[in-house]
């Protein structure tokens, strides 16, 4: 890997200025951005180049062949106007091929930052797929040398390319991805990727609509959408303040950015949670009070609404005393009959998504877009309530609370690989068969191997763990499962809870992600990340509980020695990000 020669390369990073991505996830770590801009979710865009921001000519050498694709000059302009940087990572085996040298190389840059404009890194991986290099995409090296060379981290920026490779890379560096599909991008990469644009233009739209959505204004930005009619006037110094998720502990845990969020700006708050999320709501930073009510509105398997279950909750409500509330949902949820029982236990300001019109019942009605991350958009809500995040904190995923692992782990050096077999939903599991085969591949492959489940998942994990794991099904509640993690090298697990628990301690991912709901909603949330399984199988989108497929095809298709190579990147990243630091 080298940094081209190019005119427009950022200076080297100072010590002081080195971060890691644990370093996101460790309280008032950051300042304000020093370019003056309000910092937003990114710092950066880094673009592939041959298929991306110009038309792709194979091991091109020659600056006349250059062809900017069709707005890059102006989508490149709005990202340097909304004050991100501008980054390319590239990879060109010409060089290695000897189809071209070093100073064509530099001459054909040139001539992309001639017609598109300053390039504020470049990063070039000059390898061939023989070399077994640590650059050359999907590898994330490129990423985080790149990030590096813009004073920031990967998990700050976001990468845009036009084959899944360029998504890979962004995933296993952390990084924000989004693909812009061209002729040659196969339907598989199109299915596997966390966001995609029809075009660069729709690619940088979508990167300042998170942006905006987040809080952060920029200079072009005057549209008004249907969320800014009831946006709150500024940041708000709320008393008592409501927050509500009543859902299972995965969806409490990508919420608890927002929740910091209206705790940056309110003298108390308490949580509203269900039985399913109560133990992640106690590891939330935060919350100072909880209050737990099934809601049979939202309940996978609910009771029957009755009058008495319903004038119970709202005298729970009002003992509460709350003054304001702000009700997080999944995007398939309604916040109005909650809404309503807050207006009867005398709640005067209640802030919500939703898209049927909710008449009196809110005073702030969100209707953010559809497929950006929950995170996000419960992020969005908080902006819109007028909570935005602090400067001091980032919207990442953190935990709260004694995280003692139990003592048979006293024994295991740290940088063990976690195998988490079971899920919440059993669509999303993967097979028992393929996770015993996976924990046999990861210790044939020297690395050592911890399963983890809950009580009833200890006949599930004691099959997958017969092939040389430690077995702790049913030896650790919430927080010692995530005690667990910390100590862990990477986690082998579904789309469920420990994903994100994985994710708010900064330990990679490897994600057997079933595709029954949108991946770039609820993937893993900035952490190193390999997504595997078959995106396009025909679960895809049904949102379904147990799966409808024969065989479970999705993520039986998995093959262990994938999971062994995935650990084997993420080790990779996290040494290069530590290398692109340094």
């Amino acid at each position: 890997m080298f940094t081209s020669p190019s005119p427009g390369n950022a200076p080297a990073v100072s010590g002081e200025d080195e971060v890691s991505a644990r370093d996101l996830h460790a309280p008032g770590r950051y300042d304000p951005a020093p370019s003056g801009r309000a910092r937003g979710l990114f710092d950066a865009v880094l673009f592939d180049r041959d298929g991306t921001l110009v038309h792709d000519v194979p091991y091109n050498g020659d600056p006349a062949a250059v062809r900017p694709v069709p707005g890059a000059r102006e989508a490149l302009d709005r990202v340097r106007q909304a004050g991100l940087r501008v980054g390319v990572v590239s990879n060109q085996s010409g060089l290695a091929r000897g189809l071209f040298g070093p100073e064509d190389l530099a001459r054909v840059n040139a001539r992309v930052a001639a017609l598109l404009g300053p390039i504020d890194t470049w990063q070039i991986c000059p390898h061939d797929e023989q070399a077994g290099c640590d650059c050359r995409k999907p590898r994330p090296a490129l990423v985080h040398a790149a990030a590096a060379a813009l004073g920031t981290v990967a998990a700050r920026c976001v990468v845009v390319g036009d084959i899944g490779a360029d998504m890979a890379a962004a995933g296993a560096a952390g990084a924000a991805g989004v693909l812009v599909p061209t002729p040659v991008t196969r339907a598989e990469e199109i299915a596997a990727a966390p966001a995609v644009a029809a075009d660069l233009t729709g690619a940088v739209a979508l990167i300042l609509e998170r942006e905006r959505l987040f809080g952060v204004r920029t200079p072009n930005d005057t549209a008004r959408t249907p969320d800014d009619t009831a946006r709150a006037a500024g940041p708000r110094r709320g008393g008592r303040v409501l927050v509500a998720r009543p859902d299972s502990a995965g969806d409490v845990f990508v919420t608890g950015p927002a929740i910091r969020a209206v705790a940056a700006g309110a003298r108390r708050v308490v949580m509203l949670c269900g039985p399913r999320g109560r133990c992640a709501a106690e590891l939330l930073p935060g919350v100072d009070e909880i209050i737990e009510a099934p809601l049979p509105w939202i309940d996978p398997d609910p009771l029957p609404v009755d009058r008495e279950g319903i004038d119970r909750l709202v005298d729970q409500l009002a003992a509460a005393e709350i003054d304001e509330a702000v009700l997080f949902t999944s995007f398939h949820q309604s916040a109005l009959p909650l809404a309503l029982a807050l207006r009867m236990a005398g709640v005067p300001r209640i802030s919500a998504i939703s898209d049927d019109y909710p008449g009196s019942l809110l005073d702030v009605r969100h209707r953010p877009p559809g497929g950006i991350p929950e995170v996000e958009r419960a992020l969005s809500l908080a902006v819109a309530a007028g909570y935005p995040l602090p400067a001091t904190d980032e919207p990442v995923l953190r935990l709260r609370g004694d995280l003692t692992p139990p003592p048979e782990t006293a024994e295991i050096a740290d940088g063990y690989v976690v195998v988490h077999p079971g899920s919440s939903v059993p669509a999303r599991a993967c097979p028992p068969a393929v996770c015993g085969r996976i924990v046999a591949a990861l210790t044939e492959a020297g690395h050592r191997v911890v399963v983890t489940g809950g009580p009833q998942e200890k006949a599930l994990c004691a099959e997958v763990a017969a092939a040389g794991a430690l077995d702790l099904s049913g030896r650790t509640d919430l927080a010692g499962l995530a005690g667990v993690i910390a100590r862990a090298g990477a986690l082998v697990v579904g789309n469920t809870g420990p994903a994100h628990v994985a994710a708010a301690l900064g330990v990679p991912v490897v994600s057997l992600f079933a595709p029954t709901v949108g991946y770039g909603q609820w993937g893993p949330y900035r952490v190193p990340v390999v997504r595997l399984g078959d995106a396009t199988a025909p679960c895809r989108d049904t949102r379904v509980t147990t799966c409808p497929v024969p065989g479970h095809p999705c993520l039986a298709s998995v093959d262990p020695q994938q999971v062994v190579e995935a650990v084997g990147l993420l080790a990779a990243g996290k040494a290069a990000e530590g290398s692109a630091a340094g």
